[in-house]
C-alpha cells in the first residue's frame, strides 16, 4: 500500500476521532480563516475557501461556527491572524516528509516541528528539499463495495480524471486539481460515497520499507505531525507493505 494512500486512510479514521475531541474543527477554522482572508468571503468565486467549507461540513462543524471563521478571514470580526508554512524533511528510513502549517508563531512552530522529526530519528530539511518529489493533485477514494470498477472508471474519465487504481479495498482516482470539484460533483450526482476526497501531494514515487520497526517509527511521527495544533496536512512518500501494517497496528 502506497506511502500516501495507506497515510490518507489513517487520517481519515482519526479525522473522525479529532472531530470529537475538537481537534479537526480548530484546524478547519484555521482553514477557512486563511482562505476567506487570502480569497473573499464568497465560497462561489474563492474555490479554496470551498474546498475549506466541504471538510468543515464533512467533520460536523456547525454553520455558525464555519460563518464566523470566514468572517475573521475577511475582517469582519477580529481574529488572529495565521501564516501558512511548508516544512521539509526525512523520517526513518530516508522518507520523504511534508508538512503544510498555519500558525500565529512561526518561532514557536518551527523548532517544535524540528524536535518532532528529531524524536523520531528523522531531520527537518531545507525549503525544497522533498518539495520537486511531490505532484499536486486531487485525490478521492471509493470503497470497491460501493461501485463497479468499469462504472466508476467511465465516470472518473468523463470528469477529467488521470488516473484510477484498486487498491483491494479502495479505488484510487487522481486528477489535476482544476478537475477536482467536477469530479467530486459527478460522484454525488451519481450517488457513490467517497472515504477521502482532498487537493493532496501525491508522491511520484515511494521509498519501500520492508521492517516492522521502522515502519512503526514512521507512523509514530506521522501521528505526532497530525496531533500537533499547528499541523494542518502532512505527506509522505513511504510503501509500507499490508502485513507489516497488518502486525504493527
Amino acid at each position: 500500500m502506497s506511502g500516501h494512500s495507506h497515510w490518507a486512510g489513517i487520517r481519515y479514521k482519526k479525522a473522525v476521532i479529532d472531530a470529537k475531541r475538537g481537534r479537526m474543527w480548530s484546524k478547519l477554522t484555521r482553514m477557512i480563516i486563511v482562505a476567506a482572508k487570502a480569497g473573499g468571503g464568497d465560497p462561489a468565486a474563492n474555490l479554496s475557501l470551498r474546498y475549506a467549507i466541504d471538510k468543515a461540513k464533512s467533520a460536523n462543524m456547525p454553520k455558525d461556527t464555519i460563518e464566523k471563521a470566514i468572517k475573521k478571514g475577511t475582517g469582519e470580526v477580529e481574529g488572529v491572524s495565521f501564516e501558512e508554512v511548508l516544512y521539509e524533511g526525512y523520517g526513518p528510513g530516508g522518507v520523504a516528509i511534508m508538512v503544510e502549517a498555519l500558525t500565529d508563531n512561526r518561532n514557536r512552530t518551527t523548532p517544535e516541528i524540528k524536535r518532532l522529526f528529531e524524536k523520531h530519528g528523522g531531520s527537518l530539511g531545507a525549503s525544497g528539499c522533498v518539495n520537486w518529489m511531490f505532484s499536486k493533485k486531487g485525490f478521492i477514494t471509493v470503497n470497491t463495495a460501493e461501485t463497479g470498477e468499469e462504472q466508476l472508471l467511465e465516470i472518473a474519465l468523463n470528469a477529467g480524471a488521470d488516473d484510477m487504481q484498486n487498491t483491494g479495498e479502495v479505488f484510487e482516482i487522481t486528477c489535476d486539481p482544476a478537475a477536482y470539484e467536477k469530479l467530486k460533483e459527478r460522484l454525488q450526482e451519481k450517488e457513490i460515497p467517497t472515504e477521502v476526497a482532498e487537493i493532496s501531494m501525491v508522491p511520484q514515487n515511494t521509498v519501500p520499507v520492508n521492517d516492522d520497526k521502522t515502519a512503526k517509527k514512521i507512523i509514530s511521527l506521522m501521528e505526532d505531525f497530525e496531533d500537533h495544533d499547528d499541523v494542518q496536512n502532512t505527506y509522505a512518500n513511504f510503501d509500507i507493505p499490508d502485513e507489516i501494517v497488518s502486525r504493527i497496528s
